[in-house]
């Protein structure tokens, strides 16, 4: 595919045109070796070699970066008052218009992905492409064979007048499970463990589909997700 330059480094999150358009002032951008100034010059995404600052930049349509959310932080691309997943993103990541796919609750941390690939996303959050998501819960009370019965029977938020469904639990110790949702609705998790008299204290994401989150990742940190990953999501390795 061809395209001009400032778009293919936009793209790339190198900046934006009017600062790429200074880049190519300052001889900052070289194309198989060559210096180039005028941002009109296009190039092709599968051949040409693009460098930035001695940087060789590979161009891909979409981002796709596991991050290991941390608390205090809301799923969302702005908010006026409280600090978003996105704010913790460093150039060029930063300039790439990334979204969350999907949500965590402000104190629920784990594995959040984020890109710029809207079909992606949908298709992960879409109920109906039943994609399982993977929480460790710590519990305030005990938890039951009783209450692991109810939630795996099945439970009915009259909020969106919904059944929730297919849930699955694994017990860890008298105070942790495991649990596997496919659906994703507010506050979900924390209402079906309130429906079953018992409370969340502590919520972390650790699965989605058959992609775990990557245990190296310490809070906050993040990376590219491989093309193999992508696929484990969707259940197609």
């Amino acid at each position: 595919m061809k395209i001009r330059i400032d778009r293919f480094l936009s793209h790339m999150g190198i900046g934006s045109r009017s600062e790429i358009k200074n880049f190519l002032k300052i001889s900052k951008i070289l194309v198989n070796g060559k210096v180039i100034n005028d941002s009109k010059i296009k190039v092709d995404t599968q051949v040409d070699e693009v460098f930035f600052d001695d940087k060789k930049i590979i161009y891909h349509e979409f981002t796709y970066l596991m991050l290991n959310k941390p608390k205090g932080y809301i799923s969302a691309t702005f908010d006026e008052k409280l600090k978003t997943v996105v704010d913790l993103l460093e150039k060029p990541y930063s300039n790439m218009n990334l979204f969350p796919v999907g949500r965590l609750d402000i104190d629920t941390t784990g594995l959040l992905i984020l890109t710029n690939d809207g079909k992606f996303s949908y298709n992960v959050t879409n109920p109906k492409k039943k994609i399982n998501k993977k929480y460790f819960v710590k519990l305030l009370y005990p938890f039951t064979d009783e209450q692991k019965n109810l939630i795996e029977k099945g439970i009915f938020l009259k909020k969106e007048n919904i059944l929730i469904e297919n849930a699955v639990v694994e017990k860890v110790s008298e105070k942790e499970i495991f649990l596997t949702i496919s659906q994703g609705k507010f506050h979900q998790v924390k209402r079906m463990l309130e429906y079953v008299k018992n409370k969340v204290v502590d919520l972390k994401r650790v699965k989605i589909g058959f992609l775990e989150l990557d245990k190296n990742l310490k809070l906050s940190e993040y990376r590219e997700l491989s093309e193999e990953e992508i696929l484990k999501i969707f259940h197609k390795i």
